[in-house]
């Protein structure tokens, strides 16, 4: 039997590409590979080292087909924080990773908010038809909840997945009751690992359209 191969934007030696290749077809024996939002429940997998993680990811109105339409867009991504922003592949699209933090502390001083969320509402103007990732911090993807629910954003595409113990898990299912394309995880799990392999995914399923 001959073994599937895949490609990977971030893999460029043949060593990398090897292990890279190892990695995804053992894990999609186990988790599936018919579907885009199998290949993301693939990564997000290899980047926790958790088969756990697939069974957590939810997927809402059809994020995947938003953010490669997003993406052939050149849509801004807008991240919460840096570790996100250096995560995110820069190959394959032509799309600006902005991160948010930083963007609005004297706004978070004064009000005593997140940086984090004070960097989202500086942002608002800019937000609609943007991909937005969110990988550390829930009060972010709560002000983000709110400025949707407000008609003042309006993203193309939601990757939602907030860890920790203080407003995680709510974050997420409030973000699942509003009708935006998002991918997000159940409970306290997340974080910018799943992040960044989910938007890197979409990012690389859409590099592949392009070679065919």
């Amino acid at each position: 039997m001959t073994e599937k191969k895949y490609s990977d934007l971030g893999a460029v030696t043949p060593e990398a590409k090897e292990i890279y290749n190892k990695s995804r077809s053992f894990i999609a024996g186990i988790v599936g590979d018919k579907t885009p939002e199998d290949k993301i429940k693939q990564r997000c997998v290899i980047a926790t080292g958790d088969l756990g993680v697939a069974e957590i990811l939810r997927f809402k109105n059809d994020p995947v087909n938003a953010g490669l339409a997003a993406l052939e867009e050149g849509a801004p991504i807008y991240v919460d924080i840096k570790m996100v922003e250096a995560g995110v592949v820069k190959k394959g699209h032509n799309s600006p990773v902005i991160t948010a933090i930083g963007r609005g502390d004297d706004l978070a001083e004064r009000e005593g908010i997140t940086r984090t969320s004070a960097g989202f509402l500086e942002l608002k103007r800019e937000l609609s038809g943007s991909i937005v990732v969110i990988g550390n911090a829930p009060s972010a993807l709560l002000t983000l909840c709110d400025l949707i629910e407000k008609g003042e954003a309006k993203p193309a595409l939601v990757i939602g997945v907030p860890v920790g113990f203080v407003n995680a898990a709510e974050s997420k299912e409030r973000i699942r009751e509003i009708d935006v394309p998002s991918i997000s995880t159940e409970g306290n799990r997340g974080g910018t690992p799943i992040a960044v392999a989910a938007i890197n995914e979409i990012i690389n399923l859409r590099h592949g359209k392009k070679e065919l």
